[in-house]
């Protein structure tokens, strides 16, 4: 069976696809809009969000540099920290205070070297480098000064070579320093010491 279309029903045909496609058109593009209108939406309600937060942590930005000022003008706080204008000052403090510590302990110091600083420490780190000769006992008692030591101070490094001590008869070398025990062993030491000093303020 085959169908016949007259003239007249092929023009209505032709005007109707001709209006279908426009509006087809519209949909599309309107679809396409409504879409990336709502993702705009989505990301306005989020940075919104983000900025009442923002908001927040700043308005309580005042109170953190408030408390920071009164942290850094107490005393006990400062007492843990190297009180210096400048980095060298601070590690020509450290490098005298590890040089004292070193003979009260017993030990004797061989070198003493203050170790370049860091601009990205914050608060700034001081370290000195110091060779020593002692017992291990009066390298236990160095580093428990340390330990206990104020301003802060913290041991970065660690190294320890042993000296083998002559037993055999004979003439012997005597070293200079305090006299080391037979049932000891001569140590030699080399740590990296630091410690943090605060910027000056104002």
């Amino acid at each position: 069976m085959s169908i016949t279309w007259s003239p007249r029903s092929t023009c209505n045909l032709l005007l109707v696809m001709m209006l279908l496609l426009p509006i087809s058109l519209v949909l599309m593009i309107g679809l396409g809009w409504f879409s990336k209108l709502q993702t705009v939406d989505d990301n306005i309600e989020r940075d919104l969000i983000r900025l009442q937060r923002y908001r927040g942590i700043a308005a309580s930005l005042p109170a953190l540099r408030q408390a920071l000022d009164a942290e850094q003008s107490n005393d006990a706080f400062k007492a843990f920290y190297f009180d210096a204008d400048t980095p060298g000052l601070a590690g020509a403090q450290l490098q005298t205070q590890v040089q004292e510590m070193v003979r009260t302990a017993g030990a004797r110091p061989i070198s003493t070297q203050i170790l370049p600083t860091s601009d990205e420490d914050d608060p700034p780190k001081v370290s000195v480098r110091i060779q020593l000769q002692g017992t291990t006992d009066q390298l236990l008692d160095l580093l428990y000064r340390v330990e206990s030591a104020r301003p802060f101070l913290l041991v970065d490094q660690l190294s320890i070579r042993s000296q083998a001590r002559s037993t055999a008869g004979g003439p012997q070398r005597v070293a200079r320093g305090p006299r080391i025990p037979d049932n000891q062993e001569q140590l030699t030491v080399r740590l990296d010491i630091f410690g943090y000093f605060l910027r000056p303020t104002g």
